[in-house]
């Protein structure tokens, strides 16, 4: 197989607690991912030559320092002689929001190198490799929606209604990193079992703090939750409103200020890569 065509889907954080902060100045965190049926699209063509080519449709992220390019260079010492790629991404994730593209984008580059290169690397293994990139990478290789804790890389598969869900992503771009090293970022929500956690009413710890630090958040958050029941995923800025159907999601759209971007997803339990791996083989 010489061309692999796979999906990157975008995901939301349904709730996400910080329960501490550690030594090493990551945080320890419990949160639920749900797989999107919708994200960006990598297509990987092997060469020969030793050398990673990548090109993508945003052209101010088509650069050495992507995750794509990380991620394949991660893998290239384990490959054959000479294995070289070329690589092409199709961007549809909004960058900044919250919703794990660049993570899910070094994941598929991570999964496919595997099968293409014959690297017969277990998921486990890839998602250690992953964890290197960014915290979020491991929950794309699982590529299930799950409960997780650590710093994201302890995961449980969980089922959940594939519900439908409005994402709104305003025009700010919030910075992860300024999120996490503030000093009012919540840090001491408790730690609970994931059957109670399931159970409670869900919130996001970072969902104050940057509704203060980028106020368009909270006006966007203020006007979804009149329709359905409305968050911030991870550190924003998107908000996702949650829908039991694909018409209410989209009549809402159809409201939505020209100002926002939106789109409607569906939540899935599995994420579209690990299907289009499989019928790869």
């Amino acid at each position: 197989m010489a061309t692999l065509t796979l999906s990157a889907p975008a995901k939301l954080n349904l709730f996400l607690h910080i329960t501490g902060r550690r030594a090493d100045g990551y945080h320890n965190l419990q949160t639920l991912f749900q797989m999107l049926d919708c994200g960006d699209q990598l297509s990987f063509t092997l060469t020969t030559d030793g050398e990673i080519q990548f090109s993508c449709s945003d052209k101010s992220i088509e650069n050495d320092s992507n995750l794509v390019v990380r991620a394949a260079r991660l893998l290239q010492p384990l490959a054959p002689h000479n294995a070289g790629v070329r690589i092409y991404l199709d961007k549809r994730v909004p960058m900044g929001g919250g919703l794990g593209g660049g993570s899910s984008d070094a994941a598929t580059t991570l999964l496919a190198l595997n099968q293409l290169w014959r690297l017969k690397l277990s998921n486990a293994q890839l998602c250690e490799l992953g964890l290197t990139l960014g915290a979020d990478v491991p929950v794309f290789v699982f590529g299930k929606t799950a409960f997780a804790e650590g710093v994201g890389e302890k995961l449980q598969p969980v089922s959940l209604p594939e519900n439908y869900y409005l994402i709104v992503t305003p025009q700010v771009h919030v910075s992860t990193a300024e999120v996490f090293n503030h000093a009012d970022l919540i840090r001491n929500t408790p730690v609970m079992s994931a059957k109670d956690l399931l159970d409670s009413e869900w919130k996001n710890d970072c969902e104050t703090l940057v509704k203060r630090l980028y106020p368009e958040v909270a006006m966007v958050l203020d006007w979804l939750i009149e329709y359905a029941p409305s968050r911030m995923t991870g550190t924003g800025a998107s908000v996702f409103a949650e829908f039991q159907d694909e018409l209410s999601a989209r009549q809402t759209l159809a409201k939505l200020p020209a100002q926002w971007r939106g789109f409607v997803a569906k939540g899935v339990n599995q994420s579209a890569v690990l299907t289009e791996l499989e019928q790869a083989v």
